[in-house]
């Protein structure tokens, strides 16, 4: 497996110094941020630190020599947008660029891009099907066409209240996927897999390691804690955030030991990119770089170092 994170956590730094900054870490490689140019105000979006929208050889080729020059790998293309926003300009946008996004992954050679499935967050998960598979089922055809991979992140993105009460990403549970790959069934259409979201969900984190392994193309290394006084006192059907806290890996409810046991053992060879979601490490860049090197020092416990492999 390779270790590394997701750049969304360091919008302030340029894509050179983000590669420094995982090279000096020891990082193996980053999940790299493609938003649009101002694209979004969300928490952890609108991070460009590769600009897609014109992408060609050229600009691949500057890419490869940064990568060269810090040994590290890009892990993948990251963009997190609702593809089936119910305001149509929000949706051919969100679409669009995925295509871009797809394009350039193919040039760079990186055969994988991540991003949400998306939801009109006022329906029905039936209700929003009809509206998925005539959105995705031509997205993924694109990336069959460029051999490159989707992983949907199984965020549930309902955690306030212009998310509530569906949230804005159908694939949130193994009975979704299950659909999803059933109606939608190409080898370049899987999964992100990020266990803290099923944890607060209150569903097992390990079974889908095993359940969906040919559809694992891509990890996220994030943990969460679950206050039991506060849940206890506003319920399951409050917004989320207000009984569970997003935490670095170790400071929260997963148990890395095991979760990277079953991922092993399932045959995952892939990423395990560590997202950044802890506001206790937000008050300034120090401290973002600070939550880097702590997640890198626990999880090399599970994930070998790339040097030491061979």
């Amino acid at each position: 497996m390779q270790l590394g994170f997701v750049t969304a956590i360091l919008p302030d730094l340029s894509f050179e110094d983000v590669l420094s900054t995982a090279s000096r870490i020891g990082y193996d490689c980053v999940e790299v941020m493609c938003w649009p140019q101002g694209g979004a105000t969300r928490r952890y979006a609108g991070v460009t630190h590769i600009d897609v929208t014109s992408f060609e050889e050229k600009d691949a080729k500057q890419i490869r020599e940064l990568l060269d020059r810090y040994g590290v790998s890009i892990s993948g293309l990251g963009y997190y947008p609702n593809p089936l926003a119910p305001d149509a300009e929000e949706a051919r946008t969100a679409v669009e660029h995925l295509r871009k996004l797809i394009e350039a992954a193919a040039i760079l050679g990186i055969p994988q891009v991540n991003s949400f499935v998306g939801r009109d967050w006022t329906k029905s998960v039936d209700d929003n099907w009809p509206r998925f598979l005539e959105t995705w089922g031509p997205l993924v055809e694109h990336a069959e066409s460029h051999q490159v991979r989707i992983g949907i992140e199984n965020c549930p993105m309902l955690f306030s209240n212009d998310e509530w009460p569906g949230g804005k990403n159908l694939a949130i549970s193994p009975a979704i996927w299950r659909r999803m790959f059933a109606d939608l069934p190409s080898p370049s259409f899987g999964l992100n897999f990020d266990p803290s979201h099923l944890v607060w969900m209150q569903m097992d984190y390990l079974a889908p390691l095993r359940d969906f392994a040919d559809r694992i193309f891509h990890v996220h290394a994030k943990d969460v804690r679950v206050d039991q006084h506060l849940l206890n006192d506003v319920g399951i059907l409050a917004t989320p955030l207000q009984y569970h806290t997003p935490k670095l890996p170790g400071l929260g409810e997963v148990n890395w030991g095991k979760f990277f046991s079953v991922l092993g053992d399932t045959g995952y060879r892939g990423p395990v990119c560590v997202e950044v979601e802890d506001r206790s490490f937000e008050h300034s860049l120090a401290a973002r770089k600070a939550s880097l090197v702590q997640s890198h020092t626990f999880l090399r416990n599970f994930v070998t170092a790339q040097g030491t492999q061979e």
